[in-house]
């Protein structure tokens, strides 16, 4: 043993000529917060079940998510992966009596919050009580929840078979416009007062409809809400009085027809009466209309090579239903996976203009239309081949949906090809503005501050910086706030709950633990700014007690602009006046071995040590540097950023690593890179450890003109400029 640890730092010291380094993401909590929600809670009844739950050990590719069913409960043997809507990809699903098993097909940290969404499937049992359904993983042993099963309506039946439903197309599946009635009744409208109209199926419903869309007794209702199968309805003055009543739900209401082979009727509920249609009929789908609905519109690629990088242009008509300025059409696509890290207003069009913003969570993203956007029913999406949005990784049939105003439509089915190469996502950047001559400002009395110091509580945040060194341009440039591993960040926190100087921010970007807030105002160089990240952004503190350093940069200078120490659980440090910047790059000639002289501007790291030096001073990594292939050294992309003050961009996916204007790419798994668009081949493949992912470090440096040495002395790898 003593003798192979002498000659580590030789084996080490000679791998360093060729290795290149690698970063890791971060881990959070377990499985608890456990919520299930069926959008129909009566007796007998088939429903939808969403399933939130926080896992609090990581799970692989190919693990498996449980969840059981108790006795009473249908759980459809025929169940597969078209019936399971989750925010992670998933590779299969089975059933075994009740229990479902999903197994997932991409690595999930620890800390994770999951949604799954049982879309088909599930029949509720048939007497009213309270149920517990469990949820388990390969990793962790099951929880339950219990949720309330409801009797039915008691309400008493109006007569039966005593009005008519007449649909405008009775093709199945097919989105159409609806005529209930009329209908006599028992007692006169009264407004202000709801009408119920039970319809057979909750897939037939979207999950807004507008009054806009609705006639009663040809007037429009007060208020429509959406609720499972069922649409509360809202009487209006004008329907007061009336002891008939007639229904309209015009197309652009977005019902769908169910599927045909079954006779349907329609509940319509009134002061305490249930009047139940006719019976009516559905037909088999015939031949395909050509035109493009709402619910039916095409899809057009680039290159439809499973895991290409590709343009689409999609357009959709939403009937009654506007996208006006400033407000958001939202895009869902197949998965996550086909979204980079970063997306730039510049690559999309909405109607031939460039949105205001962009932004996305999950698998969706949001385009903001501008100021000047003219109202359309008519919505024309066009994302350009630069915004590096990747097809599905799996050959097949796929399909987009589009929102305005809570209507969504669904596109025709695309078809995804197995052949061709694969190109890798790297994560696009945008384009930095050309680095001033000004000197790093001086923020040394530059002060942050938690409003909640609890331990494992939300929490806002105070950000006082006293100078910017490069001015920054509103709603382009940004300012990043790094939250150290410990911290929950959500995935999604919204402008209104961040404010610059007073203002709502124009748009917040969460990357990880980065959270990045693009201004509303223009802030010249040489001003400061007080960011201020309220409560409801829902920024969760570490669950230990410590001292934790949270640090601030901004997307026009290179480098820092200042870290602070803030305690959680203990008594908050005296805010430090930050060391002085980093001396200008010098331009030492490429030794040919690793240097001994530790220069003072070094960030210095140990192989299978979580932590590295600089200043003097120990910083924590979330995964310890190693070897690949016994001579090439791997670091994970959290050193790129907080050691090396390189703006760091990573995902499970993607690694971007930016100086200046060169841009260096990385995708997990994969051994080929790219330094601006030429494709480099590396000597180990980036490898995600725990979220985090792993890059060769000499590669980055040898692109970025970084030196890498060896000091014997600590057995330390120093990286500096």
């Amino acid at each position: 043993m003593e003798k192979s640890k002498k000659a580590l730092p030789i084996m080490l010291a000679t791998a360093l000529a060729t290795t290149p380094f690698v970063i890791a993401p971060q881990s959070a909590s377990a499985i608890t917060d456990i919520s299930i929600d069926p959008d129909d809670d009566e007796e007998g009844a088939d429903s939808k079940y969403t399933i939130d739950f926080t896992i609090e050990k990581a799970l692989d590719s190919g693990d498996k998510i449980y969840i059981t069913f108790p006795k009473g409960f249908d759980v459809d043997s025929s169940m597969d992966e078209d019936d399971i809507d989750a925010d992670f990809e998933v590779k299969s699903v089975s059933v075994s009596g009740r229990e479902i098993t999903i197994k997932v097909d991409e690595e999930l940290s620890k800390g994770s919050d999951l949604r799954i969404k049982i879309t088909d499937g599930i029949t509720n049992p048939d007497k009213k009580g309270t149920y517990s359904i469990d949820i388990s993983t390969s990793a962790e042993s099951e929880e339950s929840e219990d949720v309330k099963i409801t009797s039915g309506s008691s309400s008493s039946k109006g007569s039966s078979d005593d009005y008519s439903v007449d649909i405008d197309d009775k093709t199945e599946k097919k989105e159409t416009e609806y005529e209930i009635g009329p209908i006599k009744l028992k007692d006169k409208l009264t407004k202000g007062d709801y009408i119920t109209v039970t319809f057979p199926s909750s897939d037939m419903l979207p999950s807004k409809i507008s009054k806009d869309d609705i006639d009663i007794n040809e007037y429009t209702p007060d208020s429509v809400s959406v609720s499972g199968k069922k649409v509360e309805i809202k009487v209006p003055s004008k329907a007061d009085g009336k002891k008939e009543l007639t229904l309209k739900f015009y197309k652009s209401a977005g019902i769908t027809n169910p599927s045909a082979g079954d006779k349907y009727t329609i509940d319509v509920k009134w002061d305490g009466t249930t009047y139940t249609s006719k019976k009516f009929d559905i037909k088999k789908s015939g031949s395909s209309s050509s035109s493009s609905t709402a619910s039916d519109f095409t899809v057009s690629l680039s290159d439809s090579s499973a895991g290409a990088r590709t343009s689409f242009s999609f357009e959709a008509d939403f009937g009654k239903t506007e996208l006006k300025a400033d407000s958001d059409v939202i895009i869902e696509f197949p998965s996550s996976g086909m979204i980079p890290g970063y997306l730039n207003p510049d690559d999309f069009k909405i109607n031939g203009k460039t949105p205001k913003r962009v932004g996305f969570a999950g698998n969706s993203i949001a385009l903001t239309a501008p100021s000047n956007f003219s109202s359309s029913k008519n919505v024309k999406v066009d994302i350009d081949y630069n915004a590096w949005i990747t097809n599905p990784k799996a050959a097949g049939d796929y399909t987009l949906k589009m929102t305005v105003d809570g209507k969504t439509a669904t596109s025709k089915t695309f078809r995804i090809n197995g052949a061709g190469a694969v190109t890798p996502t790297p994560t696009p950047t945008p384009t930095p503005t050309t680095p001033g001559t000004t000197a790093p400002a001086n923020n040394s009395t530059a002060t942050i501050t938690l409003t909640n110091t609890a331990v494992g509580k939300q929490t806002g945040v105070n950000i006082a910086v006293k100078a910017f060194g490069a001015p920054l341009v509103k709603q382009r440039d940004f300012i990043e706030v790094v939250f150290p591993v410990g911290y929950k960040v959500p995935a999604y926190i919204a402008p209104a709950s961040v404010s610059v100087n007073g203002v709502a921010a124009s748009f917040v970007a969460v990357r990880g633990q980065n959270v990045l807030v693009y201004p509303a105002q223009d802030i010249a160089a040489g001003t400061g700014a007080n960011i201020v990240i309220g409560a409801a952004a829902n920024i969760v503190n570490p669950a230990a007690k410590n001292t934790y350093t949270i640090n601030v940069f901004s997307s026009e200078e290179k480098g820092l602009l200042f870290g602070r120490a803030v305690g959680v659980g203990v008594p908050q440090p005296a805010q430090p006046a930050q060391p002085a910047p980093q001396p200008a790059p010098q331009q030492p000639q490429q030794p040919q071995q690793p240097q001994t002289a530790v220069p003072a501007n070094a960030a210095l790291f140990k192989v299978n040590n979580k932590s590295f030096t600089l200043h003097g001073k120990v910083y924590p990594l979330q995964e310890a540097p190693y070897l690949a292939n016994g001579n090439t050294t791997m670091v994970p992309a959290q050193f790129f950023k907080e050691a090396m003050a390189l703006t760091t961009q990573w995902n499970n996916q993607t690694v971007a690593i930016i100086k200046g204007r060169t841009v260096v790419r990385f995708t997990v798994d994969s051994n080929k890179a790219y330094v601006g668009s030429q494709e480099f081949t590396l000597p180990a493949p980036v490898a995600l450890k725990n979220g985090m992912p792993m890059v060769p470090i000499r590669f980055v440096t040898d692109n970025l003109g970084y030196k890498v040495g060896w000091d014997a002395k600590t057995s330390s790898v120093f990286v500096y400029q």
